[in-house]
């Protein structure tokens, strides 16, 4: 797809357990500042994981518009709006500055869960003689519920809200595909501009990991259970990682044809080169291989027009699973060689559904400084990894090209290729 590199990124934005905007985003990351931490929700509890990536220094109302809308939206639909608000701002993007025709919006989006005392006063009014009789559920929230509850979690009800706020009247999509969702969703904008649909597009996702609601409904098998150190929790292809650390936040990008961006007077950030996709089925009997990982990392390649020896280095999932490490370190070894690897979740952990943005975020802002983030909590080099993982500080240095990887637990994993304008 050698016409992808004419698209190009002109904002970003980002919410994260790390810094709310760029600037702070971007300096904890280069010096190393974990965002891992005891999770205020769960101090006190019985829940076996009390920790994640979570967002503390957020206030939607500096973000939001128009202000009532914050009524309709769940915490993550503000952060998901409000990476996407700081995106168009870095693009000087206003109303009235695009033809909202060709304007869109794709976010990465995934299943919302209320928090458990939303909905405690219509249980009560359920409750007969200490019994819960659920006949009485539509009569008691029809009484004691916001009547636009629902509206707060739809998936889909970021892209809505953003496409409504800037008056974008193109595109509009939202995809729910697990970790992989907000790279997606990028491909997907991509592909609007490229089939001469749109201009201008938003691209991004939010994610829901630490939600209470989706931690007491989800099991903990996969996570890290380092509650007497969190920030040490998240270890990337370490061979002391115990599991995954959840986290929250968003991230969102500006992307359009270079052309488009010359002709407004935008500043190009980034260039979008080559995107990859693939599935392998992990929800059956066989032994999972990585062959998606692989066909991705390969894919981008061919639609880059580029060899693996291209790439500066590879910003990995690096999800800290003793399962999902080695499988992804043996594709990108296999495809890639000794490329310099970075895992961006030890610093805030997995986003879930908006994780693929929020790395791209990182990833802009490491190609536009020069400096690729270290991977925090790497001492222990596993065989099972054999990946050539930056350690220690910043990589300064490495070619300008680098490729962003992401997998979704059913088997989908995706690869994006960026380099610097």
């Amino acid at each position: 797809m050698s016409e992808s590199s004419e698209i190009v990124i002109t904002g970003v934005g980002v919410v994260s357990p790390i810094g709310v905007g760029v600037e702070p985003f971007w300096k904890s990351l280069l010096e190393g500042v974990s965002g891992i931490r005891p999770y205020s929700l769960l101090q006190g509890t019985e829940m076996p994981v009390r920790f994640g990536g979570e967002v503390v220094d957020f206030d939607a109302k500096k973000y939001v518009t128009p202000r009532k809308s914050l009524k309709v939206m769940s915490r993550e639909i503000q952060m998901g709006f409000a990476a996407a608000a700081m995106a168009a701002e870095t693009a000087g993007i206003e109303n009235g500055t695009i033809d909202p025709d060709r304007f869109g919006v794709v976010y990465g989006s995934e299943m919302l869960y209320g928090p458990p005392d939303e909905l405690a006063e219509v249980m009560r009014g359920c409750k007969v003689d200490g019994v819960v009789d659920p006949s009485l559920w539509s009569e008691q929230a029809a009484k004691k519920n916001f009547p636009l509850w629902m509206l707060k979690y739809l998936p889909n009800m970021t892209a809505c809200h953003v496409g409504i706020a800037f008056d974008a009247r193109g595109p509009s999509n939202s995809i729910t595909h697990g970790d992989v969702s907000s790279l997606l969703a990028i491909f997907e904008a991509t592909h609007a501009i490229l089939r001469g649909r749109a201009d201008v597009m938003i691209a991004g996702g939010f994610g829901a990991k630490l939600s209470v609601t989706q931690l007491q409904y989800r099991s903990d098998a996969n996570l890290s259970h380092r509650n007497d150190d969190p920030t040490a929790a998240s270890r990337p292809f370490d061979a002391d990682r115990d599991g995954m650390v959840n986290g929250d936040g968003a991230g969102a990008i500006v992307i359009e044809r270079r052309e488009h961006a010359e002709r407004r007077g935008a500043k190009v950030l980034a260039a979008i080169r080559g995107m990859g996709e693939s599935f392998e089925a992990r929800l059956t009997p066989k032994p999972v291989t990585g062959i998606a990982i692989r066909r991705s990392i390969v894919q981008s390649l061919d639609k880059a027009g580029m060899s693996p020896e291209s790439i500066g280095y590879v910003s990995a999932y690096g999800a800290s699973t003793i399962v999902d490490d080695p499988l992804e370190a043996q594709a990108i070894r296999e495809c890639l060689g000794d490329v310099p690897v970075t895992g961006l979740k030890s610093y805030f952990g997995n986003i879930g559904s908006g994780g693929g943005a929020v790395e791209t975020v990182a990833n802009v802002l490491a190609l536009q400084n020069n400096a690729v983030p270290h991977t925090l909590n790497f001492g222990t080099p596993d065989p099972a990894c054999p990946v050539n993982v930056i350690q220690g500080e910043p990589l300064v240095g490495a070619a300008p090209i680098a490729m962003v990887l992401s997998q979704a637990g059913p088997g989908q994993a995706a690869a994006l290729i960026l380099s610097r304008d």
